[in-house]
């Protein structure tokens, strides 16, 4: 069933640490400007932003998400291989319960999605890897479960791999800070592998990552 939804914290703490739009009407938004820097277009009815790729449940509001319509991310894939070839991938924890991701974040005004990725690398690993060594993918749409029908999240991949290493233990040292309650190297080589891990001690992929990261590592 469709409803409206807007979760308490967008319209408190959101307005007040700059990650909402503080108009709680949509309507009265430049939907115009808003449309022609989006990275993936889509359609305005009535005033209000239209989800281009799924119906959500919640039809009007934002969910969990700040901002109308799009808002731009970008993630840092950064993995590593150890000497018997296997492959590990650099992942956190989130500190809001929605299981392990990539290490990311929105796109500040003025920044490049690459830039994104590595200023938010190093605030939520300490892993510090410059823009030139990043191969970066097409924006995409992922599912995100705090998005709505009119609010949602479209992101931009960037990968670097930091080449071979003797044992896992010789890859750089990172440790979760800012956004993420926890980072560490997971192996790899494929989704399922990523996936059994993971569920080895009780958790689970993103789910706005899932589709992204079996698709970049293999299923």
């Amino acid at each position: 069933m469709s409803r409206t939804y807007t979760h308490p914290d967008v319209l408190t703490v959101g307005v007040r640490d700059g990650w909402a739009d503080p108009e709680t009407d949509p309507t009265r938004l430049d939907w115009t400007t808003r449309q022609a820097a989006a990275a993936i277009a889509f359609e305005v009815v009535d005033g209000r932003p239209v989800n281009p790729c799924e119906n959500t449940g919640i039809r009007h509001g934002r969910n969990e998400l700040g901002h109308w319509g799009e808002a731009l991310a970008a993630d840092a894939m950064v993995t590593a291989t150890d000497s018997a070839g296997g492959r590990w991938l650099l992942m956190v924890e989130r500190v809001d319960g929605h299981g392990w991701a990539l290490p990311g974040g929105f796109v500040e005004p003025g920044e490049t999605p690459v830039d994104a990725a590595v200023r938010e690398l190093a605030e939520e690993t300490g892993l510090e890897v410059p823009a030139e060594r990043w191969r970066t993918s097409a924006p995409r749409y992922v599912p995100d479960p705090r998005a709505s029908d009119e609010a949602w999240m479209v992101t931009v991949l960037s990968r670097t791999d930091l080449g071979t290493y003797p044992e896992p233990i010789d890859f750089p040292h990172v440790r979760g800070a800012d956004d993420a309650a926890c980072a560490a190297w997971l192996p790899a080589h494929d989704y399922r592998t990523l996936v059994h891990c993971l569920t080895s001690f009780g958790a689970e992929v993103f789910p706005a990552h899932r589709e992204m990261l079996a698709a970049a590592l293999g299923r």
